[in-house]
């Protein structure tokens, strides 16, 4: 344990910021005076000086200290002596010209999306005082290039080389501005192809859709499937679709999902797979009786018939055999949130339980 030491200790030294904090407290060397009255005499008399004259005085006076802050690099505190010299209502045309530009200026500096509506503003003031100031029209340039507006900025850019067509300044951003242009044109040209492919691929997969018989059927509250139908990249005829299938076990109302279930693929390749005789039952299935060839599978069609499923039929096959016949009503298979479900059950008891069960909740 340290011991203590008796008696006064030393203060803290403050640092540099805190220093030269400190001095914003002192009059002469205050950034700005406070707008507000005050009873300190030396305060009030700067008030006084600052705004002592004519109004194109005082705002000269406050455009010179901006000008100092700018040069320092303090884009803040120059933009407020700017503004406050603008308030000064100044009648000096020369003047509000150079105040609205100044401020124009640090308001580029400090680079936020709001500040360049702020300097547009400030510019298209500049220019009605002024029709020909290349500044206001530079930064009007530089604003529009921020905001992506590439065809105002070319305007811009146009207007002002027509009565100063050696403006270094304005020509570089011209060229900036026909580049974004360019970027912009070919980014929405992109844009317009792959919404233009996105709308020929749907209209073809709900084309695929009609010709298997399946029966669209979205989720009111948007999808919230992570997969969906597509057409097979490994088929070069682009002519194969894949489609998430579930495999409900009704007996234990759980199931499994098979994401990507090529169409001309038979049902059995999925049992062998899913249900191997050999490996352990799944965790869920107690009894073990969820065993490849000892399972049977039944299709669900939207008006509610039963289709028993062999084990060598593909899933092309199924969607042929779910069509209505000829003089019925439409009927398929529902393709529920991009997802096609069949029931997998163990033959015997089961089975038949379920589809008695299922019938009698049909005719209800």
């Amino acid at each position: 344990m340290s011991a203590s030491v008796a008696g006064p200790q030393p203060l803290p030294k403050p640092s540099l910021e805190e220093r030269l904090k400190e001095f914003d407290s002192v009059p002469l060397f205050m950034k700005s005076l406070p707008e507000e009255e005050t009873d300190d005499p030396t305060i009030a008399a700067l008030q006084a000086l600052v705004h002592e004259g004519t109004p194109d005085e005082v705002a000269k006076n406050f455009k010179e200290q901006g000008n100092d802050y700018f040069k320092g690099k303090r884009y803040r505190e120059a933009l407020g002596f700017y503004t406050q010299g603008i308030d000064a209502k100044p009648t000096d045309v020369a003047v509000q010209e150079a105040l609205l530009c100044n401020r124009a200026a640090c308001n580029l500096e400090l680079m936020h999306e709001e500040n360049n509506g702020s300097v547009l503003r400030d510019c298209s003031k500049a220019i009605t005082l002024n029709p020909k100031c290349s500044k206001a029209f530079y930064r009007s340039a530089l604003a529009l290039v921020a905001l992506e507006r590439a065809e105002e900025a070319l305007d811009c850019c146009d207007r002002c080389l027509a009565f100063d067509p050696v403006n270094k300044g304005v020509q570089t951003v011209r060229l900036r501005a026909q580049q974004l242009k360019s970027d912009l044109e070919k980014k929405e040209k992109d844009k317009q192809e792959k919404l233009q492919k996105a709308k020929e691929a749907k209209y073809k997969l709900n084309l695929a859709f009609r010709e298997r018989n399946l029966i669209v059927i979205p989720n009111k509250a948007g999808s919230q499937n992570p997969y969906e139908p597509h057409f097979d990249p490994e088929d070069p005829t682009d002519s194969t679709l894949i489609i998430p299938v579930f495999f409900l076990y009704p007996q234990y109302a759980t199931s499994d999902v098979i994401t990507e279930f090529v169409e001309d693929t038979p049902f059995a390749a999925h049992l062998s797979n899913m249900f191997p005789p050999q490996a352990p039952p799944p965790q869920w299935d107690s009894r073990g009786e969820y065993v490849d060839g000892q399972l049977v599978i039944y299709a669900m069609t939207q008006r509610k018939r039963l289709l028993k499923v062999g084990r060598k039929m593909t899933l092309r096959d199924v969607c042929t055999a779910a069509k209505a016949k000829d003089g019925e009503p439409k009927d398929g298979l529902e393709l529920k949130d991009g997802c096609l479900t069949f029931a997998v059950l163990p033959k015997g008891d089961v089975e038949k339980k379920w589809i008695e069960e299922y019938k009698s909740t049909r005719d209800a």
